[in-house]
């Protein structure tokens, strides 16, 4: 929200708008996939992964133009890296999961 107030007002309802109703989407898919059987899991952290890539796409965008100060730009692209590989890790770990146990369910 404090970066959001601080891009210029030429950008906040373009490309901040656009970057804010990415965040909220991610926000559903993930909130989606706690609740989610495991098979269906994997479906929506791709989907939140893609969401990811869209933010910092549209992020750059606005960095490259000017339109955020540099340390707003860096802080958000540090966050949103994390997050990707939290996610990364957490698609791995139920990928490795769900091929471990479709192995088990051939040997018998």
């Amino acid at each position: 929200m404090e970066i959001h107030r601080n891009i210029e007002r030429t950008a906040r309802f373009g490309l901040g708008l656009k970057i804010d109703n990415l965040f909220l989407e991610l926000l559903g898919f993930l909130r989606k996939a706690v609740y989610t059987p495991i098979d269906k899991k994997i479906i929506l952290l791709n989907a939140a992964i893609e969401k990811i890539d869209e933010i910092r796409f549209f992020l750059q965008i606005l960095w490259e133009n000017k339109l955020c100060a540099n340390k707003h730009y860096i802080s958000l692209e540090t966050n949103i890296q994390n997050l990707g590989r939290m996610l990364g890790g957490w698609k791995k770990g139920l990928v490795n999961k769900t091929s471990a146990s479709n192995a088990e369910e051939r040997k018998q």
